[in-house]
Protein backbone atom coordinates (compact mmCIF):
# COMPACT_ATOMS: atom_id res chain seq x y z
CA UNK A 1 0.00 0.00 0.00
CA UNK A 2 1.41 3.42 -0.98
CA UNK A 3 2.56 5.74 1.85
CA UNK A 4 3.43 9.10 1.70
CA UNK A 5 6.39 9.16 4.09
CA UNK A 6 7.46 7.59 0.54
CA UNK A 7 8.63 10.61 -0.98
CA UNK A 8 10.11 11.98 2.25
CA UNK A 9 12.34 9.49 2.24
CA UNK A 10 13.31 10.10 -1.63
CA UNK A 11 14.11 13.54 -0.10
CA UNK A 12 16.35 12.21 2.83
CA UNK A 13 18.18 9.61 0.04
CA UNK A 14 18.91 12.72 -2.39
CA UNK A 15 19.90 15.10 0.28
CA UNK A 16 23.52 16.22 0.56
CA UNK A 17 23.75 15.51 4.46
CA UNK A 18 24.19 12.23 5.27
CA UNK A 19 22.97 12.14 8.86
CA UNK A 20 21.25 8.67 9.85
CA UNK A 21 17.83 8.83 9.57
CA UNK A 22 15.25 8.13 12.80
CA UNK A 23 11.76 7.04 12.04
CA UNK A 24 9.26 7.42 14.99
CA UNK A 25 5.54 6.21 15.10
CA UNK A 26 3.14 4.50 17.07
CA UNK A 27 3.75 0.61 17.21
CA UNK A 28 2.12 -1.15 13.79
CA UNK A 29 1.73 1.67 12.17
CA UNK A 30 3.62 0.32 9.23
CA UNK A 31 7.40 1.89 9.98
CA UNK A 32 9.06 -1.30 8.77
CA UNK A 33 7.01 -2.26 5.78
CA UNK A 34 7.62 1.00 4.37
CA UNK A 35 11.17 1.34 5.17
CA UNK A 36 11.98 -2.65 3.92
CA UNK A 37 10.26 -1.34 0.66
CA UNK A 38 12.30 1.97 0.12
CA UNK A 39 15.42 0.18 0.97
CA UNK A 40 15.19 -2.96 -1.87
CA UNK A 41 13.52 -0.17 -4.17
CA UNK A 42 16.08 2.70 -3.74
CA UNK A 43 19.49 0.81 -3.09
CA UNK A 44 21.76 -1.75 -4.76
CA UNK A 45 23.13 -3.76 -1.46
CA UNK A 46 20.61 -3.56 1.38
CA UNK A 47 21.66 -4.82 4.87
CA UNK A 48 19.07 -5.48 7.43
CA UNK A 49 19.62 -5.72 11.32
CA UNK A 50 16.80 -6.20 14.15
CA UNK A 51 18.17 -5.93 17.46
CA UNK A 52 15.54 -8.10 18.47
CA UNK A 53 16.97 -11.20 16.96
CA UNK A 54 20.71 -10.49 16.63
CA UNK A 55 22.07 -11.16 20.03
CA UNK A 56 25.93 -10.32 18.45
CA UNK A 57 25.14 -6.94 17.16
CA UNK A 58 23.63 -6.20 20.38
CA UNK A 59 26.63 -7.16 22.91
CA UNK A 60 29.00 -5.86 20.39
CA UNK A 61 27.91 -2.15 21.01
CA UNK A 62 27.34 -2.99 24.78
CA UNK A 63 30.59 -3.87 25.19
CA UNK A 64 33.16 -1.42 25.67
CA UNK A 65 35.21 -1.50 22.61
CA UNK A 66 36.02 1.76 20.80
CA UNK A 67 33.78 3.29 18.26
CA UNK A 68 36.18 2.24 15.42
CA UNK A 69 36.75 -1.05 16.94
CA UNK A 70 33.31 -1.55 17.08
CA UNK A 71 32.56 -0.46 13.80
CA UNK A 72 35.23 -3.02 12.37
CA UNK A 73 33.80 -5.93 13.51
CA UNK A 74 30.09 -4.65 12.61
CA UNK A 75 31.36 -5.26 8.82
CA UNK A 76 32.30 -8.81 9.79
CA UNK A 77 28.99 -9.27 11.09
CA UNK A 78 27.13 -8.27 8.67
CA UNK A 79 29.89 -10.18 6.14
CA UNK A 80 29.87 -6.49 4.39
CA UNK A 81 31.51 -3.50 3.57
CA UNK A 82 28.70 -0.76 4.71
CA UNK A 83 30.95 1.76 2.79
CA UNK A 84 29.93 0.07 -0.59
CA UNK A 85 28.68 3.13 -2.96
CA UNK A 86 24.49 2.81 -3.23
CA UNK A 87 24.22 0.47 0.11
CA UNK A 88 21.78 1.30 3.30
CA UNK A 89 21.63 -0.39 6.37
CA UNK A 90 18.32 -0.86 8.16
CA UNK A 91 18.42 -1.13 11.82
CA UNK A 92 15.04 -2.79 13.55
CA UNK A 93 13.93 -2.04 16.91
CA UNK A 94 17.10 -0.17 17.73
CA UNK A 95 15.68 0.85 20.97
CA UNK A 96 17.01 -2.06 22.65
CA UNK A 97 20.65 -0.42 22.36
CA UNK A 98 21.08 3.12 23.96
CA UNK A 99 24.62 2.64 23.22
CA UNK A 100 24.09 2.04 19.57
CA UNK A 101 21.45 4.92 19.48
CA UNK A 102 24.45 7.08 21.09
CA UNK A 103 26.73 5.62 18.11
CA UNK A 104 24.99 7.32 15.36
CA UNK A 105 26.43 10.13 16.21
CA UNK A 106 30.07 8.38 15.44
CA UNK A 107 28.42 7.42 11.88
CA UNK A 108 27.50 10.59 10.79
CA UNK A 109 30.65 12.47 11.78
CA UNK A 110 33.22 9.54 11.01
CA UNK A 111 31.28 7.48 8.25
CA UNK A 112 28.75 9.74 7.03
CA UNK A 113 28.69 8.21 3.43
CA UNK A 114 26.95 5.33 5.06
CA UNK A 115 23.06 5.52 4.70
CA UNK A 116 21.49 4.03 7.79
CA UNK A 117 17.67 3.98 8.63
CA UNK A 118 16.54 3.03 12.54
CA UNK A 119 13.24 2.28 13.60
CA UNK A 120 11.78 0.76 16.85
CA UNK A 121 8.52 -0.33 18.88
CA UNK A 122 7.99 2.53 21.22
CA UNK A 123 11.39 4.05 20.33
CA UNK A 124 9.67 7.73 21.20
CA UNK A 125 9.02 6.03 24.71
CA UNK A 126 13.30 4.79 24.61
CA UNK A 127 14.62 8.00 23.53
CA UNK A 128 12.99 9.88 26.31
CA UNK A 129 13.87 7.44 29.21
CA UNK A 130 17.45 6.53 27.87
CA UNK A 131 20.59 7.61 29.94
CA UNK A 132 22.59 7.37 27.20
CA UNK A 133 23.44 10.58 25.40
CA UNK A 134 21.19 11.47 22.41
CA UNK A 135 23.08 12.20 19.22
CA UNK A 136 21.43 15.54 18.85
CA UNK A 137 21.51 17.38 15.71
CA UNK A 138 23.73 14.21 13.96
CA UNK A 139 20.36 12.34 13.19
CA UNK A 140 17.58 13.57 11.21
CA UNK A 141 14.34 12.62 13.03
CA UNK A 142 10.63 11.27 10.69
CA UNK A 143 7.17 11.17 12.27
CA UNK A 144 5.19 8.52 11.04
CA UNK A 145 1.40 8.07 11.24
CA UNK A 146 -1.38 5.90 10.83
CA UNK A 147 -2.71 6.08 7.38
CA UNK A 148 -4.43 9.05 6.34
CA UNK A 149 -7.57 9.06 4.44
CA UNK A 150 -5.89 10.09 1.67
CA UNK A 151 -3.79 6.95 1.74
CA UNK A 152 -6.80 4.92 2.73
CA UNK A 153 -8.35 5.88 -0.92
CA UNK A 154 -5.17 5.09 -2.20
CA UNK A 155 -5.49 1.47 -0.96
CA UNK A 156 -9.10 1.39 -2.21
CA UNK A 157 -8.30 2.05 -5.45
CA UNK A 158 -10.02 5.95 -5.56
CA UNK A 159 -7.15 7.93 -6.84
CA UNK A 160 -9.70 9.85 -9.41
CA UNK A 161 -11.90 10.65 -6.61
CA UNK A 162 -8.54 11.73 -4.73
CA UNK A 163 -8.06 13.91 -7.66
CA UNK A 164 -11.63 14.77 -8.32
CA UNK A 165 -11.51 16.73 -4.65
CA UNK A 166 -8.36 17.90 -5.04
CA UNK A 167 -9.43 20.03 -8.50
CA UNK A 168 -12.76 20.80 -6.74
CA UNK A 169 -11.02 22.50 -4.02
CA UNK A 170 -8.04 24.43 -6.09
CA UNK A 171 -10.56 25.75 -8.61
CA UNK A 172 -13.74 26.09 -6.72
CA UNK A 173 -15.65 23.69 -8.48
CA UNK A 174 -18.69 22.05 -7.34
CA UNK A 175 -18.76 17.85 -6.75
CA UNK A 176 -22.06 16.35 -7.91
CA UNK A 177 -24.36 14.87 -4.91
CA UNK A 178 -24.18 11.47 -6.45
CA UNK A 179 -20.29 11.90 -6.19
CA UNK A 180 -20.70 13.49 -2.78
CA UNK A 181 -22.26 10.72 -1.10
CA UNK A 182 -19.79 8.17 -2.38
CA UNK A 183 -16.97 9.95 -0.52
CA UNK A 184 -18.77 10.05 2.64
CA UNK A 185 -19.64 6.77 2.10
CA UNK A 186 -16.10 5.92 2.27
CA UNK A 187 -15.21 8.07 4.93
CA UNK A 188 -17.95 6.30 7.59
CA UNK A 189 -15.79 3.58 6.66
CA UNK A 190 -12.15 4.49 7.17
CA UNK A 191 -13.96 5.86 10.64
CA UNK A 192 -14.34 1.96 11.18
CA UNK A 193 -10.90 0.81 10.39
CA UNK A 194 -8.93 3.88 11.17
CA UNK A 195 -5.68 4.22 9.47
CA UNK A 196 -4.09 0.97 10.99
CA UNK A 197 -2.16 -0.64 7.51
CA UNK A 198 -3.36 -4.20 8.85
CA UNK A 199 -6.67 -3.01 9.48
CA UNK A 200 -7.44 -1.04 6.02
CA UNK A 201 -5.80 -4.21 4.17
CA UNK A 202 -8.65 -6.33 5.57
CA UNK A 203 -11.12 -3.73 4.54
CA UNK A 204 -9.61 -3.91 0.96
CA UNK A 205 -9.02 -7.73 0.70
CA UNK A 206 -13.06 -7.71 1.35
CA UNK A 207 -13.94 -5.29 -1.96
CA UNK A 208 -15.33 -2.76 1.14
CA UNK A 209 -18.00 -5.19 2.11
CA UNK A 210 -17.43 -4.14 5.56
CA UNK A 211 -19.95 -7.13 7.10
CA UNK A 212 -16.92 -9.11 6.16
CA UNK A 213 -14.44 -6.80 7.95
CA UNK A 214 -12.54 -8.28 10.62
CA UNK A 215 -13.05 -5.89 13.51
CA UNK A 216 -10.91 -7.80 15.88
CA UNK A 217 -7.84 -6.84 14.38
CA UNK A 218 -7.77 -3.16 15.94
CA UNK A 219 -9.12 -4.86 19.35
CA UNK A 220 -5.77 -7.24 19.17
CA UNK A 221 -3.19 -3.49 18.31
CA UNK A 222 -4.44 -2.45 21.75
CA UNK A 223 -3.81 -5.45 23.35
CA UNK A 224 -0.58 -5.62 21.84
CA UNK A 225 0.14 -2.18 23.02
CA UNK A 226 0.06 -2.64 26.86
CA UNK A 227 1.70 -6.13 26.62
CA UNK A 228 4.86 -4.23 24.96
CA UNK A 229 4.33 -1.87 27.78
CA UNK A 230 6.25 -4.09 30.23
CA UNK A 231 9.73 -3.42 28.55
CA UNK A 232 9.56 0.27 28.72
CA UNK A 233 8.27 1.34 32.11
CA UNK A 234 9.58 1.52 35.35
CA UNK A 235 7.31 -0.47 37.78
CA UNK A 236 3.98 -2.00 37.82
CA UNK A 237 2.24 1.02 39.57
CA UNK A 238 3.63 3.04 36.45
CA UNK A 239 2.04 0.21 33.98
CA UNK A 240 -1.55 0.68 36.09
CA UNK A 241 -1.27 4.74 36.05
CA UNK A 242 -0.83 4.26 32.07
CA UNK A 243 -3.78 2.24 31.52
CA UNK A 244 -6.34 4.47 33.37
CA UNK A 245 -4.79 7.17 31.95
CA UNK A 246 -5.26 5.34 28.09
CA UNK A 247 -8.72 3.54 29.09
CA UNK A 248 -9.77 7.46 30.20
CA UNK A 249 -9.55 9.18 27.01
CA UNK A 250 -13.05 7.85 25.68
CA UNK A 251 -14.98 9.68 28.51
CA UNK A 252 -12.59 12.66 28.35
CA UNK A 253 -13.21 13.10 24.65
CA UNK A 254 -17.01 13.70 25.48
CA UNK A 255 -16.14 16.17 28.83
CA UNK A 256 -18.51 19.11 28.57
CA UNK A 257 -15.43 21.28 29.76
CA UNK A 258 -13.15 20.65 26.68
CA UNK A 259 -9.84 19.79 28.30
CA UNK A 260 -8.66 16.70 29.84
CA UNK A 261 -9.62 16.25 33.58
CA UNK A 262 -7.59 14.32 35.81
CA UNK A 263 -10.57 13.50 37.94
CA UNK A 264 -11.85 11.29 34.93
CA UNK A 265 -9.25 8.67 35.40
CA UNK A 266 -9.56 8.68 39.40
CA UNK A 267 -11.64 10.00 41.58
CA UNK A 268 -8.72 10.89 43.45
CA UNK A 269 -6.38 11.94 40.92
CA UNK A 270 -4.00 14.42 40.65
CA UNK A 271 -1.96 16.02 37.80
CA UNK A 272 1.49 15.05 39.87
CA UNK A 273 0.38 11.54 39.66
CA UNK A 274 -0.42 11.11 36.38
CA UNK A 275 1.79 13.75 34.48
CA UNK A 276 4.60 10.99 33.59
CA UNK A 277 1.87 8.57 32.22
CA UNK A 278 1.00 11.05 30.09
CA UNK A 279 4.44 11.86 28.83
CA UNK A 280 4.76 8.16 27.94
CA UNK A 281 1.55 7.60 26.35
CA UNK A 282 2.80 10.88 24.25
CA UNK A 283 6.06 9.37 23.43
CA UNK A 284 4.65 6.07 22.38
CA UNK A 285 2.49 8.27 19.89
CA UNK A 286 -0.05 6.11 21.24
CA UNK A 287 -1.82 9.78 21.94
CA UNK A 288 -1.91 13.36 20.37
CA UNK A 289 -1.84 16.29 22.13
CA UNK A 290 -3.73 19.57 21.48
CA UNK A 291 -2.78 22.80 23.38
CA UNK A 292 -5.15 24.91 24.55
CA UNK A 293 -4.47 28.85 23.68
CA UNK A 294 -6.52 31.55 25.44
CA UNK A 295 -4.90 34.27 22.51
CA UNK A 296 -4.29 33.01 18.78
CA UNK A 297 -1.13 35.29 18.31
CA UNK A 298 1.94 33.85 16.26
CA UNK A 299 3.31 32.15 17.70
CA UNK A 300 0.53 29.87 19.09
CA UNK A 301 3.71 27.81 21.05
CA UNK A 302 4.20 31.07 23.09
CA UNK A 303 0.38 31.40 24.31
CA UNK A 304 -0.51 27.87 25.60
CA UNK A 305 -2.35 27.43 28.86
CA UNK A 306 0.09 24.02 29.76
CA UNK A 307 -2.65 23.17 32.30
CA UNK A 308 -5.20 23.04 29.73
CA UNK A 309 -4.81 20.68 27.05
CA UNK A 310 -6.81 18.07 25.01
CA UNK A 311 -5.79 14.03 24.68
CA UNK A 312 -6.77 12.59 21.16
CA UNK A 313 -6.44 8.59 20.30
CA UNK A 314 -4.19 8.16 17.60
CA UNK A 315 -6.34 6.39 15.12
CA UNK A 316 -10.06 7.09 15.06
CA UNK A 317 -10.39 3.40 14.34
CA UNK A 318 -9.17 2.17 17.61
CA UNK A 319 -11.23 4.83 19.05
CA UNK A 320 -14.21 3.55 17.68
CA UNK A 321 -13.08 -0.33 18.58
CA UNK A 322 -12.58 0.99 22.59
CA UNK A 323 -15.93 2.69 22.04
CA UNK A 324 -17.57 -0.79 20.62
CA UNK A 325 -19.11 1.24 17.73
CA UNK A 326 -20.23 -0.54 13.96
CA UNK A 327 -20.19 1.03 11.03
CA UNK A 328 -24.31 0.20 11.34
CA UNK A 329 -24.12 2.95 14.10
CA UNK A 330 -22.30 5.39 12.09
CA UNK A 331 -24.53 5.11 8.67
CA UNK A 332 -28.18 4.56 11.03
CA UNK A 333 -26.90 8.12 12.88
CA UNK A 334 -27.47 6.82 16.28
CA UNK A 335 -24.13 7.92 18.33
CA UNK A 336 -26.24 11.77 19.46
CA UNK A 337 -23.10 13.19 21.12
CA UNK A 338 -20.25 11.03 20.47
CA UNK A 339 -21.02 11.57 16.71
CA UNK A 340 -18.79 15.00 16.92
CA UNK A 341 -16.20 13.52 19.23
CA UNK A 342 -15.36 11.06 16.79
CA UNK A 343 -15.30 13.67 13.77
CA UNK A 344 -13.07 15.80 15.82
CA UNK A 345 -11.03 12.65 16.49
CA UNK A 346 -10.74 12.24 13.30
CA UNK A 347 -9.74 15.48 11.94
CA UNK A 348 -7.03 15.93 14.77
CA UNK A 349 -5.56 12.76 13.13
CA UNK A 350 -5.79 13.94 9.43
CA UNK A 351 -3.76 17.41 10.32
CA UNK A 352 -1.12 15.60 12.23
CA UNK A 353 -0.99 13.79 9.28
CA UNK A 354 -0.28 17.07 7.68
CA UNK A 355 2.32 17.98 10.32
CA UNK A 356 -0.03 20.76 11.84
CA UNK A 357 0.36 20.72 15.24
CA UNK A 358 -2.74 20.81 17.30
CA UNK A 359 -3.92 23.61 19.15
CA UNK A 360 -7.63 24.86 19.66
CA UNK A 361 -8.69 28.24 21.68
CA UNK A 362 -11.49 28.47 24.51
CA UNK A 363 -11.96 31.52 26.01
CA UNK A 364 -13.94 31.91 29.50
CA UNK A 365 -17.30 32.47 28.08
CA UNK A 366 -17.25 28.98 27.14
CA UNK A 367 -16.65 29.91 23.70
CA UNK A 368 -14.46 27.25 21.53
CA UNK A 369 -12.30 26.78 18.30
CA UNK A 370 -11.64 22.98 18.34
CA UNK A 371 -8.95 23.71 15.96
CA UNK A 372 -6.13 26.61 14.78
CA UNK A 373 -3.99 26.28 12.03
CA UNK A 374 -0.96 28.64 10.83
CA UNK A 375 -0.58 28.85 7.59
CA UNK A 376 0.90 31.68 4.86
CA UNK A 377 -2.34 33.67 5.86
CA UNK A 378 -2.11 33.27 9.41
CA UNK A 379 -3.75 32.09 11.87
CA UNK A 380 -6.64 30.58 10.59
CA UNK A 381 -9.37 28.67 12.67
CA UNK A 382 -11.10 25.30 12.27
CA UNK A 383 -14.45 24.21 13.13
CA UNK A 384 -15.34 20.47 13.00
CA UNK A 385 -19.19 19.53 12.25
CA UNK A 386 -20.06 15.93 12.46
CA UNK A 387 -23.53 16.85 10.04
CA UNK A 388 -24.54 19.58 8.03
CA UNK A 389 -25.95 21.52 10.52
CA UNK A 390 -22.95 24.23 10.64
CA UNK A 391 -24.40 26.82 13.24
CA UNK A 392 -21.60 27.96 15.24
CA UNK A 393 -21.45 31.23 17.30
CA UNK A 394 -18.20 30.53 18.78
CA UNK A 395 -16.50 30.60 14.83
CA UNK A 396 -18.37 33.95 14.27
CA UNK A 397 -17.41 35.15 17.07
CA UNK A 398 -13.44 34.43 16.70
CA UNK A 399 -13.32 35.36 13.25
CA UNK A 400 -15.01 39.03 14.11
CA UNK A 401 -12.67 39.73 17.43
CA UNK A 402 -9.54 38.55 15.62
CA UNK A 403 -9.95 39.28 12.08
CA UNK A 404 -9.41 36.53 10.38
CA UNK A 405 -8.86 36.35 6.31
CA UNK A 406 -11.44 33.67 6.62
CA UNK A 407 -12.40 30.12 8.78
CA UNK A 408 -12.77 27.06 8.08
CA UNK A 409 -15.80 24.75 8.42
CA UNK A 410 -15.49 20.85 8.22
CA UNK A 411 -18.64 19.05 7.71
CA UNK A 412 -20.76 16.73 5.80
CA UNK A 413 -21.55 19.91 3.56
CA UNK A 414 -19.90 20.18 -0.06
CA UNK A 415 -17.07 21.91 -0.78
CA UNK A 416 -17.52 25.87 -1.22
CA UNK A 417 -16.68 29.71 0.05
CA UNK A 418 -18.99 31.73 1.27
CA UNK A 419 -17.66 35.36 0.84
CA UNK A 420 -19.87 36.87 3.38
CA UNK A 421 -19.21 34.79 5.67
CA UNK A 422 -15.66 34.02 4.88
CA UNK A 423 -16.29 30.33 5.62
CA UNK A 424 -14.30 27.91 3.56
CA UNK A 425 -16.37 24.38 3.64
CA UNK A 426 -14.51 21.16 3.88
CA UNK A 427 -16.32 18.32 3.30
CA UNK A 428 -14.75 15.86 6.25
CA UNK A 429 -14.07 13.67 3.50
CA UNK A 430 -11.69 16.30 2.04
CA UNK A 431 -9.12 17.06 4.86
CA UNK A 432 -6.38 16.00 3.39
CA UNK A 433 -6.41 19.11 0.68
CA UNK A 434 -5.24 21.41 3.69
CA UNK A 435 -2.00 20.78 3.36
CA UNK A 436 0.54 22.74 5.63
Amino acid sequence: MKRKIYESLLSWKDSKLFKPLMILGVRQCGKTYIIDEFCKNEYKNYIYINLLHDENILNLYNSSLTSDEKFAQLKVLVNFDLEQKDTILFIDEIQESEKLISELKYFCERHSNIRIICAGSLLGVKLKRSKSSFPVGKIKILDMYPMDFEEFLLAMNEEILINLIKDSYDNNKKISSAVHEKALNLYKIYLITGGMPESVYNMVNTSGDYIKYDSTILKDIVRSYFEDMSKYVTSEIETLKITRVYNSLPSQLSNLSNKFQYSRIAKDARARDYITSIDWLEASNMVLRAKCTKLPSIPLEGFIDVDTFKLYLSDVGILNNILKITLEDILTDTLSLYKGIIAENYVANQLICLNYDLYYWKNDNQSEIDFLIHNKDGIIPVEVKAGDNTQSKSLKLFMEKYDCPYGIRISTKELGFDSKSKIKSIPLYAVFVLKK
